[in-house]
């Protein structure tokens, strides 16, 4: 099996690395990456010149515009990596008849209620952010082999997260 893997640098995408690894051959790419492979989700064409010439059976999107505040003063830049860019997977693997795993998150909800979200919850995404990705997640359902998984406070022993952020503030202050 051909695996095709976005956001290779990022804390999901380095530790999926490893996780896919054993299920068959991983190309792995990020933003820099080289080869005549773009990884640029800002670069559509480039990527769908990419899923069509590495012809995979997965495609796993783990790359994503994460930074929540900022996407309130960049909403263009975050809509062209979070909607568009996972909108042009969606449709190269839909030719290709491979399956489309996206990485989403739980701020496509409104963050009200008291209960774990289902995914047949109403969304109602409060920030560009959230926004973003909802409609990312609305490009990804085109594909009809897909799969979205939305996490929450995702962490890792290596990159910048929540749990490392709270520690290093915790020694300063």
């Amino acid at each position: 099996m051909k695996i095709l893997l976005f956001g290779k640098s990022g804390q999901v995408g380095w530790e999926l690395q490893r996780s896919l690894a054993p299920l068959g051959q991983v190309i792995a790419l990020d933003c820099d990456s080289a080869d005549g492979l773009c990884g640029d989700f800002t670069n559509r064409a480039g990527l769908a010149g990419t899923v069509r010439r590495v012809a995979p059976d997965v495609i796993v999107n783990a790359a994503a515009y994460t930074a929540v505040d900022k996407a309130e003063s960049e909403p263009e830049l975050a809509r062209r990596i979070n909607a568009l860019a996972p909108g042009v997977l969606a449709d190269e693997a839909q030719e290709l008849d491979a399956w489309l795993v996206h990485y989403s998150s739980d701020y496509v909800f409104d963050g009200s209620g008291e209960k774990p979200w289902l995914e047949t919850d109403a969304t109602g995404p409060l920030s560009v952010y959230g926004k973003t990705k909802l409609d990312g997640e609305l490009a990804v359902a085109r594909c009809e082999k897909h799969l979205i998984l939305r996490t929450s406070w995702v962490y890792a022993a290596r990159g910048a997260n929540f749990a490392k952020t709270m520690l290093r503030l915790a020694q300063e202050r």
